[in-house]
């Protein structure tokens, strides 16, 4: 009901603001979108003489911290995927690490799966299988695993992540000062070839690195994103664990941190693979769960976020910076909903729509130079592939997010709150795979029928 309530008012606010002073709106729109450009350009000023600091003098390791690490891999109905990721993380070269492989409720052979890992290797790998009647969510699967984990911090993977050896020895030594709570490793999606959503998904994510990475160096609200992330156990139990109200518990936890004066540190050099989603009813359900999480975490933690004494300054400026990548669009809709209902009433001219449809173009433009700087600079990519890339990501960006940002928010405000968690399904690549290989095979003895016949 609080977040409800705050929503409500914050829309009513924007709404009455902007049909009050329209004239002079496209100015407040103006200015926002500066200064989130302002900020973006500091943020990666900022990068850069951190960069230039640590070739003149590079951070020395302390090899000598090697915390006992419980690595969590919760799963739930994952059967085709489970077991490859398992088998992976039980090469990391890292010293010293259990393997806490969580069957969550599963209707498929994930429980099997496990238990037959735990078998083949009894000295690393604990088989937890929770009860159907196990209150559900990532969080509470988290949450119950704590309770008999040994480690001195928590790494967490999903049921599809796959890594290189020294993924756990690089990210460690980002966990060691004594005000770093987290540690996130960079995300990209180990089938972004498959087709064109699965290649925007991994541009999204090349753009999120940036962006983390621009947090990172001026020591802002970097956030967890659930997959590849290291937790310190006294920054957890500070923090009372992992919230199992919330349907995005990496973003839950990157608020409370922050709240409670932790610092959480972004890895970039250290990544973590994953799956991307091949087809966009799915891409629909996950990113509708991430953004509905988003928003709710920072209504329900509003008054912490503007009140707390151990949140550093520069997290909570960021932290607002940040919320603003929510206002500005729901700022654009009410500002052209509010200008169609004037030309439907004839109260105005249909060229009042030319001022919103250039800031349009101006926001379609800092999407598309974003992402193809993240592109040049993290993957690489060609400058002419990396503008067409960068052209198509942007599309993407707007068929997906604007609309679930409106429908979330309608959400919200008119909506019973619920757990639906939008569950992404892992394993359509080994799938899809195993189809053109049926194929291939049908396809292949066709031509052996047809040569018998002609012969």
């Amino acid at each position: 009901m609080k977040e409800r309530l705050l929503l409500f008012i914050i829309v009513l606010g924007l709404t009455v603001l902007v049909y009050i002073f329209q004239s002079y709106t496209v100015w407040g729109l103006g200015i926002l979108i500066s200064l989130m450009t302002l900020y973006a350009i500091f943020t990666n000023i900022a990068y850069k003489i951190k960069k230039r600091q640590q070739l003149k003098t590079p951070p020395v390791r302390n090899e000598n911290y090697k915390p006992f690490v419980s690595i969590m891999i919760p799963a739930h109905n994952e059967e085709s995927v489970i077991a490859t990721t398992v088998e992976t993380v039980l090469k990391l070269d890292y010293p010293n690490f259990e393997i806490i492989a969580i069957d969550d409720r599963s209707t498929d052979n994930t429980a099997s799966v496990l238990k037959d890992l735990e078998q083949k290797y009894p000295n690393k790998v604990i088989a937890f299988i929770r009860p159907k009647d196990a209150f559900p969510g990532k969080s509470a699967v988290l949450n119950d695993a704590l309770e008999f984990a040994k480690g001195e911090a928590i790494l967490v993977f999903d049921a599809d992540a796959t890594m290189e050896p020294d993924f756990l020895t690089n990210l460690v030594y980002e966990l060691e000062p004594k005000d770093v709570g987290a540690v996130q490793a960079r995300k990209i999606v180990r089938n972004k070839d498959v087709n064109l959503l699965t290649k925007c998904q991994n541009n999204e994510m090349t753009m999120d690195t940036h962006f983390q990475v621009g947090r990172d160096s001026v020591k802002g609200a970097v956030e967890l994103r659930g997959n590849g992330e290291l937790i310190k156990r006294e920054a957890l139990e500070d923090i009372g664990g992992w919230n199992n109200y919330t349907i995005t518990d990496d973003l839950d936890m990157s608020t409370r941190l922050h709240i409670k004066g932790w610092d959480v540190r972004f890895c970039a050099n250290t990544a973590v693979y994953e799956e991307g989603i091949m087809y966009l009813v799915p891409l629909y359900k996950q990113r509708r769960r991430w953004i509905e999480g988003s928003i709710r975490r920072y209504l329900e933690a509003f008054w912490d976020i503007l009140t707390s004494k151990k949140m550093s300054m520069r997290a909570r400026l960021d932290m607002i910076a940040y919320i603003s990548e929510f206002i500005m669009p729901a700022w654009f809709i009410i500002e052209i909903a509010i200008r169609i209902f004037k030309i439907l009433i004839k109260d105005a001219s249909p060229h009042i729509l030319m001022t919103s449809m250039i800031m349009a173009c101006i926001i379609g433009f800092g999407f598309v130079m974003a992402c193809r700087y993240s592109l040049r600079r993290y993957d690489n990519v060609p400058r002419t592939d990396a503008l067409i890339q960068a052209i198509y990501t942007a599309v993407y960006l707007l068929v997906i997010w604007m609309p679930l940002v409106l429908f979330i928010g309608t959400k919200i405000l008119f909506m019973k709150k619920d757990m639906n968690w939008g569950k992404t399904a892992h394993g359509l690549v080994q799938h899809e795979h195993a189809i053109i290989r049926a194929k291939e095979k049908i396809r292949k003895a066709k031509e052996e029928l047809r040569k018998l016949l002609s012969k």
